[in-house]
């Protein structure tokens, strides 16, 4: 059976190596981004989707997600497989950071992981048999805080506690788990987001390098296929060893 697939953040960096992944091993694709469908649908098209749906959505409003979910389960009719990328990144002192600052990147990047997780959860049908799977993209700075970084690193560590409690929740219908990435290669690293002195330190680790979209995009394809299988509740990194639990 074709797995059907819906990947948010899907334009660029992480979402789009998730998509291109999903999309070459044949699975029925719906992208969901914050840019227009046109631009977002062609990620998976050149990955060779068997069928893509492309929506523009903003993960932090709650009617926008429930319009994604209706639409693709009238076309799906339902969701076997959920990668959650989307999300934004802040750099500043805590002095310097704004409540608006705040709220921002908590609405995206948790409020926005809870609304999308909700939807999904809704949709799977799986079974003890083939469970359905539900990943969201957490961080490494989910388990040691970085300094300049507060709303960040607070957003992540509550997607570690919703990934903890659905996979309670759900088992063994659908396993949910999150990715931790390390300092990947994407637009998050560049010098709109993150300050030269901390791309410096994001390369003080053992692999001393950033990892590729592509990584992560393999990662998402090995939980959410038969080698997954006894993976729930986890945060598995993907880090180059920034942090070793």
């Amino acid at each position: 059976m074709t797995r059907r697939v819906l990947v948010t953040g899907a334009y660029r960096g992480i979402g789009a190596a998730c998509a291109a992944a999903f999309a070459a091993s044949g699975a029925r694709v719906a992208l969901a981004d914050i840019r227009q469908p046109e631009e977002t649908a062609d990620v998976a098209a050149r990955a060779g989707a068997a069928e893509v749906l492309a929506f523009a959505c903003d993960v932090s409003d709650e009617s926008a997600v429930v319009a994604v979910g209706d639409a693709v389960q009238q076309k799906f009719g339902g969701l076997d497989v959920v990668i959650h990328c989307a999300g934004v990144i802040h750099e500043a002192p805590l002095l310097e950071t704004s409540v608006a600052d705040f709220d921002r990147v908590i609405a995206i990047n948790l409020r926005g992981s809870f609304l999308v997780g909700k939807m999904a959860l809704g949709l799977m049908e799986g079974t003890m048999e083939a469970p359905a799977r539900l990943i969201l993209i957490a961080s490494d700075m989910a388990y040691y805080g970085r300094e300049t970084f507060s709303p960040y690193v607070a957003s992540k560590h509550g997607v570690l506690g919703l990934v903890r409690s659905w996979a309670k929740e759900f088992a063994p219908r659908v396993l949910v788990n999150a990715i931790c990435p390390g300092p990947i290669d994407t637009e998050m690293l560049g010098a709109a987001h993150m300050s030269a002195e901390w791309r410096a330190k994001e390369l003080a680790i053992p692999l001393a390098r950033f990892g590729k979209p592509e990584e992560i995009g393999e990662l998402a394809l090995f939980l959410a296929g038969s080698g997954g299988r006894y993976f729930t509740g986890q945060g598995v990194g993907s880090n180059g060893g920034s942090i070793m639990p």
